[in-house]
């Protein structure tokens, strides 16, 4: 891939330094699914006209904080007076909701548009950008994913975005319930505006 230059606007160093923090915080198998969210995301980007730069970062560093420990996120809501009620949750939850946290700080990220995406890549939330819906489906279509109607995900993310939308949230909600899972209260929210209200 050619080299996507960033302007300093969102990060203030080249994609090459993101990267490199980047794979500092991850392991390998984490690492790449990170650079195939991001070249995903970028696709997706150029397809529904928003920022391919925004788009990349917001790609490789929605997972920056997967790989940290309970105790390191439990610190985290408690000294930024995140909602108490994620201390009842787990890494699922919290490395896009406190990861975004994360981000802020270490990599000095602070484009609200960027840490919402992080924020909401794993649970949607009713109302999404279009940047918001292009990490959360980006994440579910990468190359990498290998579920059953995967490759309809994929058709459906580069024909109609909002659609891709909905497919993921009843897919992931449909595996949440058949597996007795319990679901955050949030994706029932996604649920209810882009599948049930559509």
């Amino acid at each position: 891939m050619k080299e996507l230059e960033y302007f300093g606007k969102y990060f203030s160093g080249t994609r090459q330094e993101l990267i490199t923090a980047v794979k500092k915080s991850l392991g390998r198998s984490r690492f790449e699914h990170v650079l195939r969210v991001e070249k995903a995301a970028i696709k997706l980007a150029e397809l529904n006209d928003v920022s391919i730069e925004k788009a990349s970062i917001a790609a490789l560093t929605h997972d920056y904080s997967k790989e940290r420990s309970d105790s390191e996120f439990k610190e985290t809501i408690k000294k930024y007076s995140l909602d108490p009620d994620l201390l009842n949750w787990g890494n699922f939850i919290w490395h896009g909701v406190v990861g975004a946290k994360i981000v802020s700080n270490e990599l000095k990220i602070t484009d609200p548009e960027i840490l919402n995406a992080i924020a909401r890549h794993t649970v949607g939330a009713p109302e999404m950008t279009k940047l918001d819906q292009i990490i959360y489906v980006a994440d579910f279509v990468e190359d990498g994913r290998d579920f059953p109607d995967a490759q309809i995900a994929r058709s459906l993310a580069y024909a109609d975005l909002k659609a891709a939308v909905s497919f993921e949230t009843k897919h992931t909600l449909q595996y949440l319930m058949s597996s007795n899972k319990t679901i955050y209260p949030t994706a029932i929210l996604t649920y209810n505006a882009w599948v049930a209200g559509q």
